[in-house]
């Protein structure tokens, strides 16, 4: 059996809690929790907090483990609470004019729809495109059809860019279908159409290699594959970009902010040129201290490992039901699993068997020590670096001793 690249026992996960579900939320290593204990213990005792290794020197470790994952540069980086706070920056501090326009793809995760609805008043659209055919949302969300090998949604969303659209907002990882869109296809087409692309990364960050060429922006936050307690992330912006953005103005984004003796109030200052300008103020350090334990360890294992050990139990279970009724899901995410459009999740629909099944099959599933996730017709099954190829025969058991999508 191959060894999971993130050893378990540095997890408090158990044998009666099979957690299949970090697309909704990743499991803290214990070293987080070490880490915000001792961090609470200085809060108990402020005169042992230190102003470079503290205040300033975790926000700017961070940055760099962030930077570390993600394949980019410290001063890229920006510390947001979340993947909402992140867009809501981009989104408010883009040089919009009347008549301009966001494309997205047809029903993102909330996160990136609002911060770009909220932009109405300006007089920006919001342009919604369906990814195949047959795709659905919103209150037709159980009635779409699945995406397949075939689906080409990188042609739809290029062919979709019309003469007024400023920036492309998509999801890496879709949250319930688990489709992973090509972003260097994306950025190269967006680049050619002087067009922004701004990326809602929260369902691949951790799990999954990241490319940031012909992005303008990443958002995600920490809670999921990063597995950090909710409550921060990052935002990258590419520096060109992120010079076109109006600056946050918190006190921290202007120079000089905590060099105290220069006089605070005194404002001829200029911007900070680098993420800073864009973060909301100062980051939470507690949670920063078990934030930065999370990114260390993933970035010790390497996203690339993780992601083939993902990729090899997502193989096997798609092989346990080759032979039950889920075998229909199993070959449609197994082509999709071999051209590499999947993410860390797969995603089984429901075939037509409805809500009521879905929410059945769950609980069958928390009664057996399986907790997975049903997202918008999909059932979720999230592996990540810590879980075991018993994991995988464990769910396989939980699916195949259910009546699938047959009837």
């Amino acid at each position: 059996m191959n060894a999971p690249p993130l050893n378990p026992a540095l997890f408090h996960l158990d044998k009666d809690h099979l957690w299949v579900m970090h697309c909704a939320e990743g499991p803290v290593p214990r070293a987080g929790m070490r880490a915000v204990r001792a961090f609470m213990q200085k809060e108990l005792q402020p005169w042992e907090m230190g102003w470079e290794e503290d205040f300033q020197g975790l926000p700017a470790a961070l940055r760099r483990e962030a930077a570390a994952l993600i394949g980019g540069e410290a001063r890229d980086v920006s510390l947001t609470p979340t993947t909402s706070s992140g867009l809501v920056t981009v989104a408010q501090g883009f040089p919009w004019a009347p008549g301009d326009e966001v494309l997205a793809p047809l029903g993102e995760f909330p996160s990136n729809a609002w911060p770009w609805l909220a932009l109405r008043s300006r007089g920006v659209g919001f342009r919604e495109v369906p990814l195949w055919a047959g795709h659905q949302a919103g209150t037709d969300a159980w009635a779409s059809l699945p995406p397949t090998a075939e689906s080409d949604p990188e042609a739809r969303l290029v062919g979709a860019i019309g003469p007024r659209t400023r920036i492309l907002a998509v999801s890496w990882v879709r949250f319930q279908d688990g489709l992973k869109l090509d972003l260097p296809r994306l950025g190269a087409a967006c680049r050619e159409r002087g067009v922004h692309l701004v990326v809602d990364g929260i369902q691949g960050v951790g799990t999954t290699p990241l490319d940031l060429e012909g992005l303008s922006a990443f958002a995600t936050g920490g809670y999921k594959g990063l597995l950090a307690p909710e409550g921060l992330g990052f935002l990258w912006t590419e520096a060109g970009f992120r010079q076109s953005l109006a600056p946050t103005g918190t006190w921290l984004s202007v120079v000089d902010a905590t060099e105290f003796a220069r006089p605070s109030t005194d404002l001829a200052r200029d911007w900070l040129p680098d993420g800073r300008a864009l973060e909301p103020g100062g980051p939470s350090l507690l949670l920063g201290s078990a934030l930065l334990e999370s990114l260390r360890l993933l970035n010790q294992t390497g996203v690339a490992a993780i992601e083939a050990h993902v990729t090899r139990l997502q193989e096997r279970l798609l092989d346990a039901l080759g032979d039950s009724s889920w075998a229909g899901e199993a070959g449609r995410l197994g082509t999709l699993l071999e051209g590499g459009r999947l993410g860390p999740f797969l995603a089984f629909h429901h075939a037509g068997s409805g809500p009521d099944r879905m929410d059945r099959l769950l609980k069958a599933g928390y009664r057996q020590g399986v907790f997975a996730s049903v997202r918008e017709g999909y059932l979720r099954v999230a592996f990540h670096g810590f879980h075991t190829e018993a994991d995988v025969d464990r769910v396989a058991q939980w699916l195949k001793g259910s009546s699938g999508t047959a009837s």
